[in-house]
């Protein structure tokens, strides 16, 4: 019987593992839509935005919709451009803040996790249930224990990014490394090369991609992660804003903290799918 290792027992990122090699959410799909090419398709992309904005305008006004049951999309253009600095901006920063600093220990950790299983294929048995349970858990849950230990400062928010962001870059970097050309590795072996050189030289390399899109995911399910966690835990951040103006009945403050947070989110996306084609278009 094979040996069971860490890429069969979790989900699979693979994109060239076709219909019935991936896991239960395939993303990869995602992040190779090719760009908008030209001016003429980036122009259609905002007409179709400005026609759904509009036409949603329309239909509150025409549904006599209270301001208070959904905003208008004029209120919350409104309200971005003349409240940003005095009702958006410390928000955003106090979320961008804690967001980057769970990436980075979450990637770091995941990261390193992902070469330690590499090398060690035996330690699959004792690493990947937790993984599987980090995964399937979501973090903004721990976020009352983690502030009876630690407190109302920014340390449980962090904690839970990092938990959030760091199983997903290691299960797609796992999995890369380990789908890495077997005749490869065994070529690099019979030179003489080093597992250090081998990784990378060979593994690095052609897992790329995978590292990629680990990194992607886990930033958006961080995001996610940090927005929950200020509206359970307190803080000054987008979260803690979206209480706020709900409380108040504010709906396009409301309304104009979750386009900030969607476009932070975009942004995400975007980022990492510029770095996938100029770093590892080769795969896409």
């Amino acid at each position: 019987m094979a040996t069971d290792n860490l890429a069969d027992k979790i989900p699979d990122f693979n994109s060239s593992a076709g219909p019935q090699g991936g896991g239960p959410v395939d993303v990869t799909a995602i992040a190779s839509i090719r760009r908008a090419k030209g001016l003429k398709e980036i122009l259609s992309v905002l007409a179709l935005a400005v026609v759904v904005v509009t036409l949603l305008e329309f239909i509150l006004i025409w549904s006599h919709t209270e301001a208070y049951v959904f905003p208008k999309p004029t209120s919350i253009i409104r309200s971005l451009f003349t409240d940003f600095p005095t009702l958006y901006l410390k928000p955003l920063r106090q979320t961008v803040q804690t967001f980057f600093l769970g990436l980075i220990i979450g990637s770091t950790v995941g990261l390193s996790l992902a070469v330690l299983v590499t090398l060690k294929p035996g330690l699959d048995i004792f690493i990947s249930p937790y993984i599987i349970i980090l995964v399937t858990t979501p973090m903004v849950a721990l976020i009352p224990f983690l502030m009876l230990k630690f407190g109302f400062g920014m340390t449980p928010r962090v904690i839970a990014i990092s938990l959030a962001t760091g199983p997903m870059v290691m299960i797609n970097s796992a999995t890369g490394f380990r789908r890495t050309n077997a005749e490869l590795i065994a070529l690099g072996k019979s030179y003489g090369a080093t597992e250090f050189q081998l990784f990378r030289k060979i593994r690095f390399p052609f897992a790329l991609p995978m590292i990629i899109v680990g990194f992607m995911v886990g930033s958006i399910f961080g995001l996610l992660t940090a927005v929950g966690a200020e509206m359970v835990g307190g803080g000054m951040g987008l979260g803690n804003r979206l209480i706020y103006f709900s409380s108040l009945v504010q709906m396009s403050q409301f309304g104009a903290v979750l386009v900030i947070v969607a476009t932070f989110g975009v942004g995400i996306y975007s980022f990492f799918t510029f770095v996938n084609r100029k770093w590892a278009s080769w795969d896409v």
